[in-house]
């Protein structure tokens, strides 16, 4: 059973400037609720016990949202309000399960997890990136469900049109069923006659803890970064089992202003 979450908290949110230059993109509201809990909500309906957050000093008031019991208790003492009572509640239970690690320097996904080595116990993790929020249903239980079934890793995969496949990390894959498909490779941002097929990674993994070994052996690319996907992408050459989870929710892009206006239109209508 997976039972840990690590969630990669330590980007800057340029996108989102100006907003983010105050308030972490994680925390912004969303419907009366941040972001990032959307998140957590999805992972506990999902049977999660345990949440690594991946921050940075420039991030601190995400670890200050859950610990900031000073601040709550002189407005409860002097106000008595429900609403605001349960909500506390809500933040002590999430702070309980939640441990942080830090990453000071921007140097991809890859060294992010890495950071986190020590705090993984089980043979499989789960990673979430904030940016992408999927609604309607929960696309952590149908990953956990297949992983169960096959036994291996699994990465959560959204069709998209075919004319914007160089802004995606595409799949190539087999035995494609109506719910998942064998992933034999990941290529990152093809050009459209390049890519083999329309199916992106979207910001849900099933990852086996022995990709720590992995990623401590590769070089930066990219932007000067450690990539996660160079290190799937190495552990699918080595036969390691990968599957695509095609999940039936509905993706939401939060990590655009753009996007996290229309996010909370869709989450308005549900």
């Amino acid at each position: 059973m997976i039972k840990q979450a690590i969630i990669p908290l330590a980007g800057l949110g340029t996108r989102m400037l100006p907003l983010t230059s105050v308030t972490p993109k994680e925390l912004l509201p969303i419907n009366g609720k941040p972001n990032l809990e959307y998140i957590l909500e999805e992972c506990l309906e999902a049977g999660i016990k345990q949440f690594i957050f991946i921050i940075s000093n420039r991030k601190k008031n995400i670890k200050k949202y859950f610990y900031n019991d000073k601040f709550y208790n002189k407005i409860l003492k002097e106000k008595k309000d429900e609403r605001i009572q349960k909500e506390v509640k809500k933040i002590k239970k999430f702070r309980k399960m939640i441990k942080f690690v830090y990453q000071n320097k921007p140097k991809g996904t890859g060294d992010a997890v890495l950071k986190c080595q020590r705090l993984i116990s089980e043979k499989y993790f789960l990673m979430l990136l904030p940016d992408d929020l999927i609604i309607k249903k929960n696309c952590t239980k149908e990953m956990i469900k297949i992983h169960k079934q096959k036994k291996g890793s699994v990465i959560a995969a959204k069709k998209v049109p075919k004319k914007t496949v160089s802004r995606w990390g595409i799949l190539s894959l087999k035995n494609k069923t109506k719910n998942s498909f064998q992933i034999t490779d990941v290529i990152e941002k093809p050009k459209l006659k390049n890519a083999p097929s329309n199916f992106a990674i979207i910001g849900r993994y099933i990852l086996p803890k022995s990709i720590m070994h992995e990623i401590k052996k590769l070089k930066p690319g990219h932007g000067k970064e450690i990539h996660i996907t160079d290190a799937i992408k190495n552990l699918i050459y080595k036969k390691e089992k990968f599957y695509g989870n095609i999940f039936k929710g509905k993706y939401l892009d939060c990590g655009t202003l753009k996007g996290y206006i229309n996010s909370g239109i869709e989450i308005f209508k549900v």
